[in-house]
């Protein structure tokens, strides 16, 4: 038997897909795997989706593949949290969200054969003459040297090597920390240091929709495209130095999932949208830098082929909480600094924004609940440790 496969048979690699319309995006992923020789029996997607969708369809599509994989609408979702004897956390994954993605994260810590997890948005296709989950595995394993970057505003924008060209910033780049004076050299990255792999996206930019007005676009696509010639060397942040983080195109190791809870959007009194990903970023790339870790960035790339819809919607999901993104990085920049793992480091930044007082902020009290819900994500995962093996019959 293969040793990374698992005693069920379900490889090591968690592939997790939110998805309501476009699930046939795996096929060429698959297909990709397939055309590359990696080894696809690695591999057990994880579709999540609503009790709307054609989830038998979703179930044949894995079959006719023969891949390994499960899908998950609301109903399979409750069920399962009363499995595993959770059913009181069941809240921390938004209903209806992107942040659904989070379901993916509690699948994987229920199931330690997975050593890998990804995240693959639906409107996502692989770049054919890229091995797109074989060089995602090589970024995770990545040692010797490469390109960092850093800026006067402790930002860096993923974009930033043609930013000077296009005038890009990707969608949860502070406002304040544009034009900012950019600074490379190299560093040596040692085996196991790199934890997260961020692959960039070619075609329909992930940018904010204030950054799409601007562009002159009402579809909320942007009519500025970017290809494989925008991106040059791969790269990573510099320490005290943060990113955008998308998970459209994302794959991590699974010691990172106590830190990288996609926040609760959309559902909340203060309509606060759009976050989820951009958030848990900033919270992992603060628990990286505690640790010595590293989030790696570039290829692969996939092709981003964002669907037309009023940028005023997304204007509106977003708006809610763009004064809090401004300011969120700095009120966690210096939160534990002593912590000896993940869960520590996350607990740090859990107590500032839960204990916080945010009143100076418009919707301040969305940072109180986000914090309470990060709250609730550990004790969420330490009941999930709790929960006993259910014997074979």
């Amino acid at each position: 038997m293969d040793e990374r496969r698992s005693p069920e048979g379900r490889g090591d690699v968690c592939v997790v897909v939110p998805t309501i319309r476009e699930y046939e995006c795996i096929r060429a992923y698959v297909g990709n795997a397939r055309d590359h020789g990696f080894d696809v029996s690695r591999l057990h997607f994880v579709l999540v989706t609503e009790d709307f969708c054609d989830v038998a369809e979703m179930r044949e599509m894995l079959a006719d593949l023969g891949v390994s994989g499960e899908v998950f609408d609301g109903t399979a979702r409750e069920e399962w949290y009363e499995s595993e004897r959770v059913a009181e956390y069941g809240h921390v994954v938004p209903a209806a969200s992107h942040a659904e993605t989070s379901f993916g994260l509690l699948y994987m810590w229920a199931n330690p054969e997975f050593e890998y997890g990804m995240f693959i948005d639906d409107d996502t296709l692989p770049h054919d003459d890229a091995d797109y989950f074989g060089r995602h595995m090589e970024n995770l394993a990545f040692e010797g040297e490469i390109t960092r970057v850093r800026s006067d505003e402790n930002w860096v924008n993923v974009l930033y090597e043609r930013a000077d060209e296009h005038g890009l910033y990707p969608r949860g780049y502070p406002y304040s920390a544009m034009d900012e004076t950019v600074e490379t050299d190299t560093v040596a990255i040692d085996s196991g240091e790199v934890v997260a792999s961020q692959g960039l996206w070619t075609n329909v930019p992930d940018l904010d929709a204030v950054r799409i007005l601007m562009d002159g676009d009402l579809q909320g696509q942007a009519r500025t495209r970017t290809t494989a010639d925008d991106f040059g060397e791969d790269f990573v942040a510099a320490r005290d130095n943060y990113l955008t983080v998308c998970s459209m195109n994302l794959a991590f190791r699974r010691e990172v999932i106590p830190a990288f809870y996609q926040l609760p959007m959309d559902d909340n009194e203060w309509e606060v949208g759009r976050f989820d990903d951009i958030w848990s970023g900033v919270f992992l790339k603060r628990a990286c830098d505690v640790l010595g870790k590293r989030i790696y960035n570039g290829g692969p790339l996939c092709e981003h082929n964002k669907a037309a819809r009023s940028t005023f919607d997304d204007l509106h999901n977003e708006v809610a909480g763009l004064e809090l993104n401004e300011h969120l990085w700095e009120l966690i920049r210096d939160a534990g600094a002593d912590a000896d793992g993940y869960a520590a480091a996350y607990d740090a930044m859990t107590d500032r924004l839960a204990d916080g007082e945010f009143e100076e902020y418009r919707n301040g009290e969305f940072f109180v609940h986000v914090g309470e819900y990060m709250r609730d994500w550990l004790d969420c995962l330490e009941a999930l440790d709790r929960t006993p093996a259910v014997a074979d019959d």
